[in-house]
């Protein structure tokens, strides 16, 4: 199967990192590298046990005022929010206990917008990391744009994102769909690079692919890709994905992958901007 790479995987399962379990929830794919995840992505409607967060007159009322199309004013009022909140959302966290504060989350997003995502996951610099992403969608990036630019200076609990990191190492994660538990170090992608236009094509292929149903292989297509690259290189970099349930010949892993991937965008191997270097000296 081939594809344009596209934010499109959200109802059927991404993988999401976070300190302890959440209980009581089946997703399609999740992730284990010593931690799971809170809880999986949200729009505004929870799913399962979770009633669906209908706004209330006055956040109707809110998002129909012209004010609120300026992104800063959005902004600006969820970050309020936040600090008002952010003492019953540690306690909840702190607790084990995200479902407390989960409905409440819902409200704040979709009050920017009802059709962000987001999600809270384990830091890479603090505790937390807060994500809230608009699946790299033109029309919203204004939004999650100034969302970021807004955002607190990170501390030692929270981080904050406008759109899916990746993880330090994919090649510890292990996603379990079904009864089948799939380590990211087994997969193999054969890249194509386009150094002209920037970008790559690519086929992946994991050992267990066949046995998977075709919904879950189209997950494990993307999953490794998303884990590796995160969601905003993946999308600028990435042009078309194949699923590769034949074994490469010349397959390389998801680590080579993303120096290939980041030397193509002109990041050095920890995903920062290369700097130029000035020679100067005598003529």
């Amino acid at each position: 199967m081939r594809f344009t790479y596209r934010r499109k995987l959200v109802a059927i399962g991404r993988i999401r990192w976070a300190e302890r379990p959440q209980q009581g929830r089946q997703r399609l794919a999740e992730a284990d590298n010593g931690g799971m995840k809170w809880f999986p992505w949200r729009r505004r409607h929870a799913e399962h046990d979770t009633p669906v967060v209908e706004p209330d007159s006055e956040q109707v009322a809110e998002w129909l005022e012209p004010a609120t199309e300026n992104p800063q004013a959005r902004a600006d009022r969820f970050w309020e929010r936040w600090h008002e909140l952010l003492p019953q959302i540690n306690s909840a966290l702190g607790d084990s206990e995200p479902k407390r504060i989960e409905h409440l989350l819902c409200e704040e997003v979709a009050a920017i917008h009802p059709e962000l995502h987001f999600s809270v996951e384990r830091g890479q610099r603090a505790v937390y990391a807060l994500v809230v992403t608009g699946q790299e969608r033109p029309d919203l990036r204004p939004l999650t744009d100034a969302w970021q630019a807004a955002a607190p200076d990170e501390d030692m609990i929270w981080e904050y994102h406008d759109s899916v990191p990746p993880v330090p190492d994919p090649t510890e994660v292990t996603v379990n769909i079904g009864d089948h538990r799939l380590r990211l170090a087994d997969v193999r992608v054969v890249a194509q690079v386009d150094r002209d236009a920037g970008v790559v094509d690519v086929a992946v292929h994991h050992p267990e692919l066949a046995a998977l149903t075709d919904e879950a292989r189209t997950a494990m297509t993307f999953l490794p890709l998303d884990a590796t690259l995160g969601e905003r290189l993946a999308a600028e970099r990435l042009r078309r994905v194949e699923t590769a349930e034949a074994a490469p010949e010349q397959g390389i892993t998801l680590l080579e992958l993303r120096t290939i991937v980041r030397g193509l965008a002109g990041q050095d191997a920890d995903g920062n901007p290369i700097g130029q270097t000035t020679w100067s000296g005598d003529a």
